[in-house]
């Protein structure tokens, strides 16, 4: 066939060089596989046909079964997809749980936000800020965790203790803390881009009309060949999205500087307690370099769990590095036994181990179970969530 389709005209030519790129960039078995579904799926569990049982685990509605990613065996993208729709909806199902069981209302960022620009919300006890005594609160990490959890992963193979910061926020106000929940990794929110807007976007450029032509040029044969392609592997053209990024908190620095100057910073408690997983160490640390002189005041101590902060990345200053060796304690993933010091190369907080067996990528703090909220003052340490805190002695 392809010695057919080379002694043919220039089109034939055209369509062979098509052909033996798409042969190099995909493998034949692609080439064979069924037209994909479309990417529509249910917006409930009960679609899904799954429902989170008395243990709080996952499970089959009929089958009793765990959640299977691989529904479709020859079609990862159509599953991937599956899995992130099924995501949306845990995420949707958390916040009500931090609602209805945590009894945490939703409070909405900016707090002077207009009725027309995107906005977030983290979540709070009813005495977060009125709490003269203690404060917790809770960062998780970057991904698509969004607040009360601390990974997805472990929620839908696991279960809702061991994936969510559910366990901490009962126990937190059982022993009588107030309980701010960030919600840092909603920066922004996706709209569908208009037909003009799509135009706009290949359109506008600053660059010589000599170098704008030869792209225009690429970019339709580019297109040219990937309708081609498209005869054989058949893909869903999704729609173009762009992002509205949220005032004052398009990162997860930017929230954590703004919960603390409207909401931290202004609450009644003399102790505040901050527990900061994977990306949410970081955070803090940024938070500590921006507002130094109000967390030292302010926050009593720190536990960090596989934190990913880097105090000479960041440009931590010494007395922040003080402050922090005296006041923050890093738990990380190891197989020493709880509380066993873990060498580090960096010159700030204690390193220690978390000290449970780990599943890759899971974070310690939620598969442990140490991991629960009981901030207790004694004499020269703070308890953080049944790990021990060494901090200067008051």
């Amino acid at each position: 066939m392809m010695a057919q389709l080379q002694q043919g005209g220039p089109d034939e030519k055209e369509k062979t060089t098509a052909l033996k790129d798409l042969l190099s960039r995909i493998d034949l078995d692609e080439l064979m596989k069924k037209d994909e579904p479309p990417l529509e799926f249910p917006d409930t569990l009960e679609g899904f046909e799954y429902i989170f049982n008395e243990k709080g685990q996952l499970r089959h509605i009929k089958t009793g079964e765990p959640f299977v990613f691989n529904y479709r065996e020859d079609l990862h993208r159509w599953n991937q997809k599956r899995y992130e729709a099924l995501g949306e909806i845990i995420t949707k199902y958390v916040y009500e749980l931090l609602q209805t069981e945590c009894h945490l209302k939703k409070v909405t960022l900016p707090v002077d936000a207009t009725e027309s620009e995107p906005k977030s919300f983290i979540f709070m006890s009813e005495d977060a800020l009125t709490n003269p005594d203690k404060l917790l609160v809770l960062i998780h990490g970057n991904g698509v965790v969004r607040a009360g959890q601390w990974a997805r992963r472990l929620i839908i193979n696991e279960d809702l203790d061991s994936g969510t910061q559910i366990p901490y926020i009962k126990k937190a106000i059982e022993e009588g803390y107030g309980v701010i929940v960030l919600n840092p990794n909603e920066n922004y929110i996706e709209v569908e881009k208009t037909k003009a807007q799509v135009q706009l976007s290949s359109d506008s450029s600053d660059e010589p009309a000599e170098k704008r032509e030869r792209k225009d040029k690429i970019q339709k044969e580019t297109k040219k060949r990937r309708d081609f392609y498209e005869k054989y592997r058949n893909p869903q053209k999704e729609k173009e999205t762009m992002q509205m990024y949220i005032r004052d908190n398009g990162s997860p620095e930017e929230h954590a500087i703004y919960v603390w100057d409207h909401f931290i910073s202004q609450s009644a408690a003399e102790n505040v307690f901050f527990v900061a997983h994977s990306y949410g160490g970081l955070a803090f640390v940024e938070l500590m370099i921006q507002r130094e002189a109000e967390v030292k005041n302010k926050v009593t101590a720190v536990a960090l769990t596989d934190s990913v902060h880097n105090v000479w990345h960041q440009e931590v200053g010494k007395s922040i590095r003080e402050w922090m060796r005296e006041n923050c304690c890093n738990w990380v993933s190891s197989s020493e036994p709880l509380d066993t010091s873990v060498e580090s190369m960096l010159p700030d907080c204690p390193r220690v181990s978390a000290g449970a067996v780990v599943p890759p990528s899971a974070p310690s703090l939620a598969h442990s179970p140490l991991w629960f909220p009981a901030l207790e003052r004694c004499t020269g340490y703070c308890r953080c969530l049944g790990l021990v805190v060494a901090v200067q002695t008051q």
